[in-house]
């Protein structure tokens, strides 16, 4: 069981209809690309061709921002507002893609990279299911 699933398991109040696995999932997905992007900011920023990766680094950046906002705003559960639920969601799948695109297009030379693009990908899929589930 995951922190966040144990987390929902034990919140006090109905979450109503919720589908609990696609939010757990969204989450964790959230927080890990979070780490993700912040590690591979970092990575780039060692690298000797340091110049050639600065769009890198800030969509890097931004994601971490983003899926880090993402992942708090869907832990909160008291006074649930769908449509922030859905903006957020939907600036954090944007982006997952746009930072995962830029990534891949450095995952032939940076192994960083490819690993940030992977953990972008898979969130932003988590934040679309989620999306799904919420009508």
């Amino acid at each position: 069981m995951t922190q966040a699933t144990a987390m929902l398991e034990t919140y006090p109040a109905d979450l109503g209809r919720v589908d609990k696995q696609a939010l757990a999932r969204c989450i964790e997905e959230c927080f890990t690309c979070s780490q993700a992007c912040t590690a591979c900011a970092d990575a780039c920023l060692s690298e000797s061709n340091v110049a050639e990766l600065v769009k890198c680094v800030r969509e890097n950046l931004d994601c971490a921002d983003v899926c880090d906002a993402t992942g708090r705003v869907l832990s909160r559960h008291t006074g649930y507002d769908a449509a922030l639920t859905r903006v957020v969601l939907e600036a954090c799948a944007t982006a997952c893609k746009s930072c995962g695109d830029e990534c891949a297009r450095h995952a032939s030379m940076h192994d960083h990279c490819r690993v940030c693009a992977e953990a972008c990908r898979r969130c932003e899929q988590a934040c679309r299911e989620l999306l799904a589930t919420l009508g």
